[in-house]
């Protein structure tokens, strides 16, 4: 089974989670032309695709959102937290998203759609 997705986003002391099933739900509602069944597939077809792009190494642009890159991290020196020994940590690539001037100032607002 896939990992849900969660979208995480904080506000003073409130920390709100919307996962992948209340996207879908969420826009659902919003396209009363669309049933359930097609949004969920549109999404999850959204991911995927967007997943496969980024493990390939391709950068994603979403004009007014932002965009998806890899960003590439040494290999570098870490302790294991119970013994305190040093770990040899590999190199590897991270998932980045940098959000676009629109959705800033949105974000900064309050805004919503």
């Amino acid at each position: 089974m896939a990992p849900e997705l969660v979208v995480v986003c904080g506000f003073g002391s409130a920390l709100f989670v919307m996962t992948k099933s209340e996207l879908i739900e969420r826009l659902a509602q919003r396209q009363a032309l669309l049933s359930y069944r097609d949004v969920e597939l549109a999404v999850k077809m959204l991911l995927e695709v967007m997943s496969q792009a980024l493990a390939q190494g391709e950068r994603i642009e979403i004009r007014g959102f932002g965009s998806f890159s890899l960003h590439y991290r040494p290999p570098r020196s870490g302790r294991n937290p119970k013994t305190g020994d040093a770990v040899p940590l590999s190199s590897k690539y991270v998932p980045h998203f940098k959000p676009g001037k629109e959705l800033r100032e949105r974000v900064d607002r309050g805004e919503s759609i």
